[in-house]
């Protein structure tokens, strides 16, 4: 349990980690080569440690040194993931193309993950059907099968993150020349592109298009992930909630650009440099309108602790969630907290309240955790928040983060 005495402004600065988002599937990318590969700036986060404990079990060799990961070895890889890891964390259904283009096999079960509504992996699937897998789905896992993979044309009819990173994997070490026609554009995705082409990958960025040459093998890299972008957001939006001051360093600002023109017209002050944003937010914001959408658009893993900061705002905002289906799970909890909030389909239309109240509340995932916090700090009075699990999960010290911020905030045992 997480408890909170809200009410302060929040003032200072703070680093952000390395992103989450970049070091899954970087990590999982050591699995294309038996070579050293060599991670930095990587955070320590319960799903960063799932995926090194997966890629453990599949034989290959992990060591920390601090935010520093080491990965090596590999010649003799399982090509069958073990259901209880995989099930932990959807990012790790990534293995089946990289087991399946080293292997010529793979057996990955179906994906868990944070309760967020339907995210089928039909993309990853039809991708690599067009890749020339055989695959076939039985006792909840996916088993995939090919001689040889071949190069091809993929269409993806939504920018998939998912299946832009599968088809990489794949398509590194495929015959030939596959492109991908409409990739997920995200800056996790240009980093893992660019840790590819450090360990050999031919990879050429179109707007529109990813061309992916394939290769016999590839070798070892090192790399330093990118900066963590929502991490980066939370932050910003806890210093706002509260009408603090907030410095958020090592970041990219570029990658906020979505988020930092909804600040900006929510009525907050923001100033950034080449790896620093600062917000100062209003004594209570003006209502905004948002969708979601795939970079550069906002980002759907902010929109829970948005919905948290216009809950204050001085008159009604409508958000609307394109990507998950279901990504509501702040909703109720926040209406406990005092917000007005209404759904109807993919849009919360939320009537600003002047305050919000402390309550004792529970988070569904990762960003309706981090949402409840940032209603927490602004409530005034003493909340109690579990949502320790999730946000460990997404959020490299949390609570310390916060505290370097003047936050009142502190875990309590049972």
């Amino acid at each position: 349990m997480i408890v909170i005495v809200g009410g302060t402004p929040l003032g200072g600065e703070i680093r952000a980690s390395g992103a989450k988002n970049a070091a899954l599937p970087a990590i999982l990318a050591s699995l294309l080569t038996s070579e050293p590969v060599v991670l930095h700036n990587v955070p320590r986060l319960l799903d960063v440690e799932t995926a090194v404990e997966l890629i453990r079990a599949l034989g290959k060799e992990a060591r920390w040194e601090g935010n520093t990961l080491n990965l090596w070895g590999g010649e003799h890889l399982a090509w069958e993931a073990p259901a209880e890891l995989v099930q932990r964390m959807r990012a790790s259904f990534l293995v089946l193309g990289p087991l399946l283009a080293r292997l010529g096999r793979a057996r990955v079960p179906l994906p868990g993950g944070c309760a967020l509504g339907p995210r089928p992996v039909d993309l990853h699937l039809h991708g690599l059907a067009r890749l020339g897998a055989h695959l076939a789905l039985a006792d909840g896992g996916v088993f995939a099968e090919a001689q040889h993979l071949h190069g091809a044309c993929v269409y993806l009819d939504f920018p998939s993150v998912g299946a832009t990173e599968q088809l990489l994997f794949a398509g590194a070490l495929a015959q030939g020349e596959t492109t991908v026609v409409n990739p997920a554009r995200e800056p996790e995705v240009a980093d893992l592109v660019e840790l590819l082409r450090k360990m050999g990958a031919q990879v050429i960025w179109h707007t529109e298009r990813l061309t992916i040459r394939g290769q016999r093998e590839l070798g070892g890299a090192e790399h330093t992930l990118i900066p963590d972008r929502i991490e980066t957001g939370t932050y910003l939006l806890a210093g706002a909630i509260t009408g603090g001051r907030v410095r958020v360093q090592s970041a990219q600002p570029q990658h906020l650009a979505a988020l930092g023109d909804r600040l900006i017209l929510a009525g907050c002050e923001l100033e950034q440099g080449e790896d620093w944003l600062e917000v100062r937010g209003p004594v209570r914001p003006k209502p905004v309108d948002l969708r979601t959408w795939p970079y550069p658009g906002f980002p759907t893993d902010l929109q829970p602790p948005m919905v948290a900061f216009l809950a204050r705002a001085e008159g009604r905002s409508t958000v609307t969630e394109t990507v998950y289906a279901a990504r509501f799970g702040h909703v109720e909890p926040l209406i406990q907290m005092g917000a007005k909030i209404q759904v109807a389909g993919s849009i919360q239309v939320v009537e600003g309240v002047e305050r919000l109240r402390p309550a004792q509340v529970e988070a569904t995932d990762i960003r309706a955790g981090a949402a409840l916090v940032l209603a927490a700090l602004a409530a005034d009075g003493v909340s109690f928040v579990a949502a320790e699990q999730h946000l460990s999960r997404g959020y490299e010290d949390m609570l310390g983060k916060l505290g370097a911020l003047g936050a009142k905030v502190w875990r309590e045992e049972g």
